[in-house]
C-alpha cells in the first residue's frame, strides 16, 4: 500500500497492526437462515479481507430476544458459535482482523421474532410506528414493547457478556458493541425514547448507565483491548433522537476512557436518515478529541473524504459500507484510484446466497 495515500497508511489499533485504514463497516445482509451464519458468508467475508485489514461482522444477536429482522445471525447458541468458526478462519487465513458486532434490537421488533410470541423488550413501553424498511419496499410492523424493570436489566447486560465470550470462542479478534441506530442500547441513551424514572432514566448520566454497564461487563469478560463500541448520538433512526446529541456523544466518549477500550466507532451527524447525507453544522471532532483510543468514523464517506479525515486528524479509521459491499477489493481500488462498482440497493437484503452478495466483480475481472 502506498503511504502517500492517507487511507492506505498503516495504523496500530491497540495491539492490532493494521496495514491500512479502510474498514469494512458492519452490514446487515439477512442471509443467515434461522439466525445461523451460513457457509456462503465464508466467501463474502474472505472476498473483502486484505492482509492487515479490519472487518466488522454484520450485527449479530446476543440472545433469542435480540432479533427484529429476517435471517440475521446470532451468537447465543453453540450451533451459532460453531457456524461462525469457518467464516472467521477464512478471514484470518488471509491475514485480516475480524470483530463481531453484538446487537440487541430492543423495541425494533414484533411478537413474531420473540420467543413464545412475547413482547419485545426496551427501555420504554412506547411502541414504534410502522416504518418502511431500508429496502424502501417492505413496511415493518412493531409490537408494543415491555419496559424492562430495574431488576431485569442485569440479565440483559449478561447476554452481551455471554455473546462477547462466545465471539472469542468462535475465533473473533474482538467485539463491537452496537450502541447506535435506535436499537436497545440507543433506546436507553436517547431522551426521545427513554422515559424512565429509575436509575436508568432522566439525567444524562442515568441514560448512559446501561450502555456503560454493558461495556464494563464485556471488558471484564474478554479484555478492553478486544472491545469497541458503535454510537450514533446525532442519528434519529427508529424514533431514537436526542435533544442534546453533542452532550451525549461527549459524555460517552469521556466515560469510555475509564475502561480503556480499543476503539470508538461513531456515525457522522450528516447520516440522520438511512442512506442520505445532509449538510450539517455538527461535527464528531469534540468526541474525537475527548476519546483516548482509536476513533473510527462512518457515514457516506468516499475516497477523497476518507483521505481528508485521516490526513487532518479527524479520524484514525474510516468504515465503508455500501462501497465495500459492492467492491470487495475496495482498498486496492482506493490505492489505484480505480473506478468503483455501483451498488444495487435492491439486493442488499434479499436471501440469495450469491446475487448482490458474492458476485460483485474484482478489478482483475473488470478489465
Amino acid at each position: 500500500m502506498e503511504a502517500d495515500i492517507p487511507l492506505l497508511s498503516p495504523y496500530k489499533m491497540g495491539h492490532f497492526d493494521l496495514s491500512h485504514r479502510v474498514v469494512l463497516a458492519p452490514l446487515t445482509r439477512q442471509r443467515s437462515f434461522n439466525n445461523i451464519p451460513q457457509p456462503h458468508a465464508i466467501l463474502y467475508y474472505s472476498q473483502r479481507t486484505s492482509k492487515g485489514g479490519l472487518l466488522i461482522a454484520e450485527a449479530t444477536g446476543v440472545s433469542n430476544t435480540a432479533q427484529g429482522y429476517p435471517n440475521t445471525p446470532g451468537i447465543w447458541t453453540k450451533e451459532q458459535v460453531e457456524a461462525w468458526k469457518p467464516i472467521v478462519d477464512a478471514v484470518h487465513e488471509k491475514g485480516g482482523i475480524f470483530f463481531c458486532q453484538i446487537w440487541h434490537v430492543g423495541r425494533v421488533s414484533n411478537y413474531g421474532y420473540q420467543p413464545n410470541g412475547q413482547a419485545p423488550i426496551s427501555s420504554t413501553d412506547k411502541p414504534l410506528v410502522p416504518q418502511v424498511r431500508a429496502n424502501g419496499i417492505d413496511v415493518a410492523q412493531f409490537s408494543p414493547p415491555h419496559r424492562l424493570s430495574t431488576e431485569e436489566i442485569p440479565r440483559i447486560v449478561n447476554d452481551f457478556r455471554a455473546a462477547a465470550r462466545n465471539a472469542i470462542e468462535a475465533g473473533f479478534d474482538g467485539v463491537e458493541i452496537h450502541g447506535a441506530h435506535g436499537y436497545l442500547i440507543d433506546q436507553f441513551l436517547k431522551d426521545q425514547v427513554n422515559d424512565r424514572t429509575d436509575k436508568y432514566g432522566g439525567t444524562l448520566e442515568n441514560r448512559c448507565r446501561f450502555a456503560l454497564e454493558v461495556v464494563e461487563a464485556v471488558v471484564n469478560e474478554i479484555g478492553a483491548d478486544r472491545v469497541g463500541i458503535r454510537l450514533s448520538p446525532f442519528a434519529n433512526y427508529c424514533e431514537a433522537g436526542d435533544s442534546n446529541p453533542e452532550a451525549l456523544g461527549l459524555y460517552m466518549a469521556n466515560s469510555l476512557n475509564k475502561f480503556g477500550i480499543c476503539y470508538c466507532h461513531m456515525v457522522e451527524p450528516r447520516m440522520i436518515t438511512v442512506g442520505e447525507k445532509l449538510e450539517t453544522p455538527h461535527s464528531l471532532l469534540p468526541m474525537r478529541k475527548a476519546f483516548n483510543g482509536t476513533f473510527m468514523v462512518a457515514g457516506g464517506y468516499d475516497r477523497e473524504e476518507g483521505n481528508k479525515a485521516i490526513s487532518n486528524g479527524y479520524a484514525d479509521l474510516v468504515a465503508y459500507g455500501r462501497w465495500f459491499l459492492a467492491n470487495p477489493d475496495l482498498p486496492r481500488r482506493f490505492e489505484l484510484n480505480a473506478p468503483l462498482n455501483r451498488y444495487d440497493r435492491n439486493t442488499f437484503y434479499i436471501e440469495d446466497p450469491v446475487v448482490g452478495y458474492t458476485d460483485y466483480p474484482f478489478l482483475d475481472s473488470n478489465t
